[in-house]
């Protein structure tokens, strides 16, 4: 009968203790935990909105100090400067003309700046064009569009000018610019815009985007380049085909973004020595790099 009792007693304690374990109140309110998860990914989205704008800023950096040739072609050109500012944007040029007293044929240069980039009007379609397309920055509050546009510039053996327009496109809610290139190749002793198949040989696009990924792979593979970066596509690689720059030892090739890394990286180019181009340049005499 006793040990009847104590079982019951026992059965009884535990019951007590499952009905106390329910009715206990949660150490937090389910709303102020949901409400410091959302404060705990906010603040971590900040910290990712902020270590990609330092990304940027580097990067912008890296552009603006990169060395050129401006100073040893300081008789060839001439530096001038373009500054336009309304209610609604402001631009600030800064671009090249090619000294036409030394050479008549520089105006075939100079006429083609001034129609590509100081026809104003259709630079403003350009910006609003521009900023719909814009691939993945975030949205802020409203500012006046703003376009800064600046250049670097090499040479090759005296025949060829290379140039690098390089333009900052801060667009009204846009956290960081967004940044597009044009390059012009322009020979000198001709007087005329060189394009790809004055430099590669007919029908090697296909083998030079390869060459291209190889280095994409290799840069990403050795931690010079960012994981989020990837190949470009055969599509891409045909639109921007023209877009390069050249010097003795390289050719660099400049993307938009989001055409080979994410905006937030600030990757744009990759150079290409000149040794892994050999089996896809044009041999020819009016090629400058033709070894």
């Amino acid at each position: 009968m006793k040990n009847l009792l104590f079982l019951l007693f026992l059965l009884l304690l535990v019951s007590a203790c499952k009905n106390d374990a329910m009715n206990v109140e949660p150490l937090l309110d389910p709303e102020i935990k949901e409400l410091r998860l959302n404060d705990s990914i906010k603040v971590t989205q900040r910290d990712k909105d902020i270590e990609n704008q330092k990304k940027i800023e580097i990067k912008r950096k890296e552009l603006i100090e990169k060395p050129d040739e401006k100073k040893e072609l300081d008789k060839l050109l001439v530096d001038k400067d373009f500054f336009k500012e309304t209610d609604f944007y402001v631009l600030d040029f800064n671009y090249p003309y090619l000294n036409q007293n030394l050479k008549p044929t520089h105006v075939n240069f100079n006429e083609f700046i001034l129609q590509k980039y100081l026809n104003i009007k259709e630079v403003e379609a350009q910006i609003l064009e521009d900023k719909e397309l814009l691939c993945d920055t975030l949205r802020i509050h409203q500012l006046r569009e703003k376009r800064i546009v600046n250049y670097k510039v090499y040479n090759v053996n005296e025949r060829l000018v290379s140039v690098l327009f390089y333009k900052e496109n801060y667009y009204s809610g846009a956290m960081h610019p967004s940044f597009t290139f044009d390059c012009l190749n322009f020979d000198l002793e001709r007087g005329v815009f060189m394009k790809y198949e004055d430099f590669f040989s007919q029908g090697t696009e296909e083998e030079l985007r390869k060459i291209i990924n190889e280095l994409i792979f290799e840069r990403i593979k050795s931690g010079n380049m960012y994981y989020d970066c990837w190949e470009i596509t055969q599509d891409d690689f045909f639109r921007y085909k023209n877009n390069f720059v050249v010097d003795d030892k390289s050719v660099e090739f400049y993307f938009e973004d989001c055409v080979i890394c994410p905006a937030y990286t600030g990757e744009f180019s990759i150079i290409v020595p000149i040794e892994k181009l050999m089996p896809v340049l044009r041999r020819y005499n009016l090629n400058p790099l033709k070894a």
